[in-house]
Formats: C-alpha cells, structure tokens, sequence
C-alpha cells in the first residue's frame, strides 16, 4: 500500500509538495520506486522527493543522501529538469564535510543551502530540522537559537512557509528546553505541532510527545500524560513507527516509572523493546535505550542482580556506536542507571564514579534540565554514603547552578501581559513588514505593467515603422513604373510623330525620286544606244562614258533613297497592331527559314550552318507578331551577313556558324542571336542602335534596321543588347516579359 501511495506522489511531480502526502513519503517505498524507473525525468523527480523526507541525522541517512544527490546531479546534466541546482551542490558539500566529520564546513554548507532553497521557494523543513545536531556538534547553542529565531521571523514576513517554521518552532522548543525554560520549550513544541499536524503526521506526533515529555520534567504529571497519550493514540491510527513510536512509548515507559506505577510502566517497556527489536535502521540504537529502560525498572522493583546484565549489553552497544547522552529518542541516562544500580549493590565508589560521569557528559553537552537532577542525586549520595565535605562541594555547585541558570533565564521570563505586549509587537512588526512587501510588490508588478505597456507601444511602433517603410518602397516603385511608362509614352508620342513626318516625307520625295530614276533609266539606255550608233573614238566617247557613270550612279543613289523611304514608311506602320499570346519558337523557326531563302536565291544551297537549341514548353509572350518577326528577320539576316563577309575574307579554316537559343526566366523569356564573324568593335558598339549607322559599304545597309528593332522591342516592354563573344563574333540578346 505504502509502495502504491508513494508511486502516485513521484507521478504528480514536484508541484505536490505542499500537500501533506509528499511529506509523508516512505523513503523505502521511494526507493523501490525509483528501482523501477527507467526515464531520467521521472527519476530525477524520484531523487528530489527523496532528499526532501530523507533524515540527516544518522550517518547510513548521510552516506545515502550523498549518493542520491550524486545521481541527481548526474542526471540533470542531460535533463536540465531542476529549476536551480546550485542548492544542491551546496547539499552535497555539506553532506561531504559530515560525513568527513568535519561539522563547521558542513553547517557552512547546509545554511547556504537553505538560503538557496529559500530564494527559489523550495520549503526543507527536515534539511532545517538536521541543522540542530551539527549546531550541537560545534556546541554552539547559543548560535543555534540565533539562527533559528531569525529564520522563524523571516518565514512569518515572508508567509507561504508554514513547513519551515513548524520546523523553527520544533528546534526552538528543544534549545528552550536544555536552557530549562520549561514554558517557552513547551509553546514552541504545540506551535510546531499544530503547524505539522497539517503537512507531516511523523513530527505531529513528535512534537505532541516531547511537549508531554517537558511537562513531565516541569513536573505536571498530567498534562504530561494527556500530551503523550494523544500522541500514542495517533501513532496507532496512524500506523505510524520508527522512531516516533518508539520515542512515545520510550517517554511514556519513563513517566510510569517516575510515578511509581510499575505495572504501567512494565507494559510500555515491553512495547517500546517490541519496537526496538523490529525497526530496520536503527534496532541497535534502539535496543541500548531499551535495555536501559528495563533496567530502571527492574531497580524500581528492588531486581537489581537481574538489572546488571542488562547494563552491561547497552553499555557494549553504547561504545560500539559512540553513543552520546542525548539523541533522537531522548536521553541516554545509561551513567545515571549504572549509579542507581551501584548504589543498591552497595557498590558506593563505582555509583559515585557513575554520578560523577553522567554530570560531567550532562555539562559538556549543556544539557541544563540534566545537570540539576544529577547535582541533586550526587548532593544526596555523598550524604548518605560519602563524606560531608563533598556534599558541601556538591551543594555549592548546584547553587551556583541554579543562579546561573536563573540569570540565563531572566531574559526569557516574562509576565503573561507582558508577554502579550512583546507577541502582539513582534506581530504588528510583522503585519507592517508584510504590508511593505506588498507594496514593494505592487509597485514592481505596476512597473511591469509599465515596461509591458512601454515593451507594446514600442512594437507597435515598429510595426507601424515596417508598413510605412514597405508603403514607401511601393510608392517608389510605383512613381518609378509612372515614371517609366511616362518615358514609353513621350517616346511613344515622339515616335508616332516622327512616323507621321516620315511617311509625309516619304510621300512627298516618293514621286520625285521615280522620275529621277526612270530619267536616269532612260538617259542610261539612251547613251546605250548612241554609244552602238557613232563608234567614233575621241572625246566624244569619253563624255558619253562618263555620262554614263554618273547616270548609274544616279540611278544607285536613288535605290537607296527608295530603301531608306521604305524603311520609313514600315517604321511609320509600326506599331499599330493588335498584341496576342505569341509562341516565340515558332516565330523564330518561321523567320530563320526566311532568312535563310534569302541569302540562298534559287534553292541553292548555303555554306552557313545554323544551330538551334530553342527551350521547350517555353511561356508565350504578348506581342505583335509581324513586327516581333521583323526583328528577329533583322538579327539573321545581319548574323548571316557577319559570317559570310569573314568568308568571303579567305581566312583559312573558317566555318560560318550562327546559333540561336531561346530560354525561359524568372518572369520573362530570352532569345540569343550569336555569329562567328568579324564582330563589332567595342569603340562603336554604342552607336549600332542609332537610327542611321552602319558598318555596311555604301548601297548596301540604310542604318536603320537596328534601330527599328531597338524600337520595336522597347514597344513591347522588353530590352534588345548586343554582347561581344569571346574570340570574334557578336551575340544579340533579345528579353520579352511573360504574359
């Protein structure tokens, strides 16, 4: 059932704490659990709770702690589950120094480790609870309830620590108690218990058992057994065991004796024995107080012969552990019972050495409830069976004592109004200090507040600053795109006037130049005749060549100017069709083909070879189709013309080539025109697309042919530029955008 209980806690995870479930753990169940598992997560969750219920004050607890802490930090190197880690270094460090019994480094440790816990809100009140013995180890009792004061009063400002000040309450009422303020001993003890009652059912019962233990020891015999009944009741409801049952019935067995009820007392020795014997950590520990314990009341009976073999076992265990005079379940009076035992065996000086021993341990550890009772019993043993001056010595001493530790007590010793006075102070105090926090909280959480609201309005800047910047940028583009089209159009307009002046010129010099050249014609076949009808040599026949000449070169002339006006007239034409979805490849192949019957008249065969390498699935473009086919007319026949000049240059193994290509781009399409001829040199490569230039002979180019094509592929939103291949040759780069 245990091992089920605890499997459901490690499930739930470290958010459990504060439920009185997680405080109430097993530790053996713990462990099987985490026997069990195989992810790092849950183990890690596993060694945690672990740490947290486990006790400090027994070495074997120390030696497995340390491991547990090992493994946990091993863990979350690949984990990275723990919130922090530094309080756990610090743990390990000061478990290190006790277990190397080294107890100033190891408190050092432990406290700075609280302090770690406490920042991160991680309530430890077993790891403040096991701070007790290593203050008692240093015999620093003062400084132990320094510390644990101010602890106290930091948990109650801070609030949300109940656990840790139930854990102050528990170590203030133990350093009140040695002192033999037997009143504030016992207002810590129920504080803390009312506190535990919630959380841990363990130190519930504890704290309900120590308070009847120090009404005993104040001397009300009743409270005493009420306290100490409640907490035996609630161990068997509880089903509660270790050393918190044996504690009880250990405090219970002891308070029978000191009443004189023997048979009461005999029934409670028999179970706290019973529990000794069964518990699984600490039996040898146990069976020493017990052992003792039978012998008290066996020397109650006046069975003292029966009582000496039982001492003579516990002090074996004693030595074999190192016991000291106190532990977890109460005082070890293992001296005080050899005395009496001496005492009734007429054994005087072993009883005096034993008196002697037990008050010398009982002051060493400054167990003041102890010192008294031990001067007391030795004042009256030298009286009875040692020399008068000795219990005069004696009697000094326990004067002495007793001043002292009515001077020690005065501070704590208070009237009831007073008292009231100083409690309601310490809780106005704490009222304010609260209040304070609360508004150092609330100014914090208003400048949160502040810095969010700053944090959002600067975002909203940001973003408002982003689509101002990305409205600008489209403004930009779109004044550019204005502008660009406004360019287009101007150059539009200007063209479609210089089309319109063309075509009157054309019109106008159309008539002229006919007759010039039918005159020059007729003039020609005239001088022919002449020429066949009066062979007479002389000056005459030499005017009539020379006439002749310039007749021809009239009629030369005149060819041009009929070309340059049918180019005109084509570029006035221009531009004034319908655009539709056109197929590039297409347009290329069926204007290659005329270019090539071009420049072979008759069907001969040509010498040029002609490569393609036209990308398929190509995006259609808009255009208009006869005049796209004029420019790509041009490009040929002007790659045609380049090679075949070189040709005709006699250059010895020359192949003219011409290549074209189309290929598809982002958003656009590319055809490329490129020859093997002579090229064109890079001083006059700007200038081939002005209207008029050519590097052609005279008669046989009218310069505007690539300035028709630039036109025309600038009409279509697209880019025409020629590049020089390396070598010799040109490449022609014609761009047109998809759609």
């Amino acid at each position: 059932m245990k091992w089920i209980i605890a499997t459901w806690l490690v499930l739930l995870g470290f958010p459990v704490r504060a439920q009185s479930g997680y405080w109430n753990a097993d530790v053996d169940s713990l462990q099987q659990v985490l026997a069990g598992q195989r992810a790092d997560t849950a183990r890690v969750r596993t060694l945690v709770h672990m740490l947290h219920v486990t006790e400090l004050t027994e070495p074997s607890h120390r030696r497995q702690a340390a491991g547990l802490v090992a493994e946990l930090l091993r863990l979350n190197t690949r984990t990275h589950q723990l919130p922090q880690e530094a309080p756990y270094r610090q743990l390990q460090a000061g478990l290190q120094h006790w277990l190397q019994q080294r107890p100033g480094p190891a408190l050092a440790a432990l406290q700075q480790a609280v302090e770690l816990f406490d920042k991160g809100g991680q309530p430890v009140p077993l790891l403040l609870i096991d701070l007790a013995p290593v203050f008692n180890e240093l015999h620093e009792s003062e400084g132990r309830m320094r510390y644990f004061q101010r602890k106290l009063r930091q948990y109650k400002v801070a609030g949300g620590f109940p656990e840790n000040e139930a854990a102050c309450h528990l170590v203030l009422g133990g350093s009140y108690r040695h002192r033999g303020n037997f009143n504030q001993a016992i207002s810590h003890y129920l504080r803390a218990a009312d506190l535990f009652r919630h959380f841990n059912r363990r130190l519930y019962s504890n704290e309900l058992m120590v308070a009847g233990s120090t009404y005993a020891e104040w001397g009300n015999t009743r409270k005493a057994l009420q306290y100490m009944q409640m907490a035996s009741n609630w161990n068997d409801q509880s089903r509660i065991g270790g050393l918190q049952r044996f504690y009880s019935e250990h405090a219970i067995a002891k308070l029978y004796l000191r009443q004189g009820d023997t048979a009461a007392a005999a029934r409670y020795v028999a179970k706290a024995t019973q529990t000794a014997r069964h518990d699984q950590l600490n039996a040898a520990q146990y069976m020493a107080y017990a052992l003792v314990l039978q012998s008290e009341l066996l020397l109650a009976r006046q069975q003292a012969a029966a009582a000496g073999p039982l001492l003579t076992r516990a002090q074996q265990i004693a030595d074999s552990l190192q016991m000291q005079i106190t532990g977890r379940p109460g005082e070890f009076a293992l001296d005080a019972t050899w005395a009496r035992y001496y005492t009734m065996r007429q054994l005087y000086p072993q009883a005096a050495t034993s008196w002697r021993q037990a008050y010398a341990r009982a002051t060493a550890t400054r167990l003041q409830m102890l010192r008294p009772q031990y001067l007391r019993a030795l004042i009256r043993f030298e009286a009875a069976h040692g020399t008068p001056a000795a219990a005069r010595q004696y009697s000094l001493a326990y004067l002495a004592l007793q001043d002292t530790l009515h001077a020690a007590q005065g501070g704590d010793l208070l009237a009831q109004y007073e008292a009231e006075r100083v409690e309601q102070a310490q809780n106005e105090e704490i009222t304010n200090l609260r209040h304070d926090k609360e508004v150092q909280e609330l100014r914090l959480h208003q400048r949160s507040q502040l810095l969010a609201v700053a944090v959002a309005a600067l975002v909203l800047i940001s973003a408002l600053g982003v689509v101002l910047y990305r409205q600008l940028r489209l403004n930009r583009q779109t004044l550019a795109q204005l502008r660009q089209a406004q360019s287009q159009l101007v150059a539009a307009e200007k063209w479609a006037f210089v089309g319109e002046l063309s075509a009157g010129i054309a019109h106008e010099l159309q008539n002229p130049l006919s007759f010039m050249k039918r005159f020059a014609e007729v003039s020609t076949s005239l001088v022919d005749n002449m020429g066949q009808q009066a062979e007479a040599p002389g000056l005459e026949q030499e005017i009539l060549s020379g006439l002749k000449q310039n007749l021809q070169e009239i009629s030369q002339h005149g060819l041009r100017a009929s070309g340059i006006i049918r180019d005109m007239l084509e570029h006035a034409r221009s531009g004034n069709g319908q655009r539709q979805p056109t197929d590039l490849n297409a347009l290329v192949l069926e204007y290659l083909e005329l270019a090539r019957q071009s420049q072979a008249p008759g069907g001969q065969p040509s010498s040029i070879e002609v490569e393609t390498a036209l990308a398929p699935n190509l995006s259609l473009v808009s255009a208009m189709p006869p005049d796209l086919g004029r420019v790509l007319l041009n490009l040929f026949t002007n790659a045609f013309y380049a090679v075949l000049q070189r040709q005709q240059a006699g250059e010895t193994g020359y192949r003219p080539l011409v290549h074209i290509s189309s290929a598809q781009h982002h958003g656009s399409v590319q055809v490329r025109v490129r020859d093997n001829g002579p090229g064109i040199p890079e001083e006059i490569r700007g200038e081939v697309f002005k209207p008029f230039f050519t590097t052609k002979p005279l008669g046989e180019g009218t310069g505007l042919g690539l300035s028709l094509s630039y036109d025309i592929v600038q009409s279509h939103g697209g880019t025409l530029r020629v590049e020089p291949v390396t070598g010799q040759g040109t490449e022609f780069i014609v761009t047109l955008p998809v759609g």
